[in-house]
């Protein structure tokens, strides 16, 4: 397995680019929206980011979803401000729907999403059973799924081969944070918003 540098460039930062799209729209200023154009290309496939087999976008294997989810967001910002509106929204919808189950597991990377999703998310209220039972490290070895469901709950997601494992232990795959789910329900947002105005393009081929 090999790992990711995870190192952004401050040119990569991509809550620099959600600034550089408010700027554009606000001053219309070209350079502003060449540094976005430059940003969503080196996502793209043939640019820098390098894909997982499946075909998703891996800029560090630590909360996989977490990057390309975010990265998707901004396409379709940038999409909306007439940067590439088909190239962008497409390459969006193709992470948004590794992330829910074109995938090598054809499973969702969202807790309590679809049929088959994780059951032992890094979460610890969701992995201690209601008081009074003890919460312990104990619990946290159980082999069990987690006591509560943490649904909507965005984990970290597979590596650059899409291999993964629900295991509560493991934080790189399996951890959920706020900054997981705010690119992708976004894009997810953004996604219901363009097939209610009838301007979602068709979805890509899953390549798993």
């Amino acid at each position: 397995m090999t790992m990711i540098d995870a190192s952004y460039a401050p040119s990569d930062r991509i809550g620099d680019k959600v600034v550089h799209l408010m700027l554009y729209e606000l001053t219309n200023d070209t350079s502003y929206r060449t540094e976005v154009e430059t940003f969503l290309a080196s996502w793209r496939p043939g640019g820098t980011v390098p894909y997982s087999p499946c075909g998703l976008a891996v800029r560090s294997q630590w909360g996989s979803l977490r990057y390309s989810a975010n990265a998707a967001f901004v396409a379709l910002v940038a999409a909306g401000e007439g940067i590439r509106p088909l190239e962008n929204r497409e390459w969006a919808l193709s992470q948004i729907n590794y992330i829910l189950g074109d995938n090598k597991q054809h499973m969702s990377f969202v807790v309590g999403f679809g049929t088959t999703y994780p059951l032992q998310p890094h979460h610890r209220a969701s992995s201690c059973p209601d008081p009074p039972a003890t919460c312990d490290w104990t619990t946290f070895k159980d082999p069990g799924p987690n006591p509560h469901v943490l649904k909507g709950a965005l984990v970290g997601g597979p590596d650059d081969n899409d291999s993964y494992t629900d295991k509560r232990s493991d934080y790189v795959g399996n951890e959920v944070a706020v900054d997981y789910n705010a690119g992708f329900q976004s894009a997810v947002a953004g996604l219901i918003h363009l097939t209610a105005s009838g301007d979602l393009p068709p979805a890509p081929s899953a390549k798993c």
